[in-house]
């Protein structure tokens, strides 16, 4: 497959959010790993503001994306505040060269692994409601072709998140967010239980849930929650034929 035909077909999956089973966080999701995947970053999180203006981690490509964007915002400091707070683009940071800006940040970031790091806002006629975050194991310098394609993909989600609510539910912005919060807070609660119980890291707990949503076409949330109160056991989402799935 063509770089051109892989790229419209990621434009489409983001756009394509008034189907019956349209999941927020999935979406979010969906956005972390396609940036990954197109613009050679190693992880990818996403922060959104809730209707107070405070802002919480929802997606993230690994356990140590999300640790990070937990970092930042428990010590108000990094690339993604600014840009959240400016809704302009932070892009190609290498991580030697900012330790007087974001000392604690900086210092974070190197232990976990990166060199340098983007952030990108999610943001539509100057409202900015959250920010993505990529970052690379090498010196990786975005190049003006791959930041206005990353622009792209969080201008698209954006859309389709502000259009999802209001087109379907008539909610406002703030409710739609809320909603993915409380969302998210669940889903954490059943990564962490099905972790313990079938003995595997964070990530694989999050593939086998997301798995087994596509597959029986249910909210994650909906398959959290009965993963929590023993609906669904947790060797139900072990089964070969529970594995992970190509997004």
């Amino acid at each position: 497959m063509s770089r051109e035909q892989r790229l419209t077909e990621v434009f489409v999956e983001l756009a394509d959010t008034l189907v019956d089973n349209f999941d927020v966080i999935d979406l979010l999701h969906t956005l972390c790993e396609r940036s990954v995947e197109l613009l050679q970053a190693d992880a990818a999180g996403l922060i959104l503001a809730d209707q107070r203006g405070v802002l919480h981690v929802m997606a993230s490509t690994t356990n140590e994306a999300r640790l990070l964007e937990l970092f930042v915002l428990q010590n108000d400091e990094g690339p993604c505040l600014d840009c959240y707070s400016t809704g302009e683009q932070m892009v190609n940071i290498d991580l030697d060269q900012v330790e007087e800006r974001w000392p604690r940040f900086r210092a974070a970031t190197i232990a976990a692994g990166y060199r340098s790091t983007h952030a990108l806002p999610l943001r539509l006629r100057g409202q900015v409601i959250g920010v993505l975050n990529l970052f690379c194991t090498a010196r990786t310098a975005l190049s003006d072709a791959d930041i206005a394609l990353g622009q792209a993909l969080c201008d698209i989600a954006t859309v389709g998140l502000l259009q999802e609510r209001t087109v379907r539910h008539g909610e406002v912005l703030a409710e739609q967010l809320q909603s993915a919060l409380n969302s998210r807070v669940l889903l954490e609660q059943a990564k962490g239980v099905l972790s313990e119980r079938a003995g595997i890291g964070l990530d694989d707990a999050f593939t086998l849930l997301r798995a087994h949503a596509r597959r029986n076409h249910q909210q994650l949330s909906t398959i959290a929650s009965q993963l929590i109160d023993g609906t669904i056991p947790a060797a139900a989402l072990q089964t070969p034929a529970s594995g992970p799935t190509n997004t």
